[in-house]
């Protein structure tokens, strides 16, 4: 943004320099986006802040972007940290979609690797802060 002339260059609809809309890194065994697919836009919004999560996002809604085409490269360098790599092409195709609240995932003792200890360390901790919060 230092270089001269870069508010010309802002894309009118993102507000954005660049033209990429989103990135995922996804380890899943989801398939791939395909055309038809809407990548989602997310918002926070202040007064529904968690406060043990105050700068996460609160709302999500479909967005105005459709995917039209997708390509695959998978990679052949060895030891990549990934094994394909898609790039989605979208145009810009509005429409309207009502702002959900993003579900709470919950902590589970998954979220601690399987370790039952951490996990009872977090649930005792959590307790002691609901007993004190105003």
């Amino acid at each position: 943004m230092s270089a001269e002339g870069w508010e010309n260059r802002m894309l009118a609809h993102t507000g954005a320099i660049t033209d990429i809309l989103c990135e995922y890194y996804d380890s899943s065994e989801e398939p791939l986006p395909q055309p038809g697919n809407r990548p989602y836009e997310f918002y926070r919004i202040e007064e529904f802040d968690d406060p043990q999560f105050p700068s996460s996002d609160t709302h999500y809604r479909i967005g105005d972007w459709e995917v039209v085409r997708v390509e695959q490269y998978p990679t052949t360098e060895p030891g990549s940290n990934y094994d394909l790599i898609a790039v989605c092409y979208c145009q810009y195709a509005p429409k309207p979609s009502p702002l959900m609240p993003v579900p709470n995932t919950g902590i589970s003792i998954d979220s601690f690797g399987g370790d039952a200890a951490a996990y009872q360390q977090y649930l005792e901790s959590n307790a002691k802060s609901e007993v004190y919060s105003c």
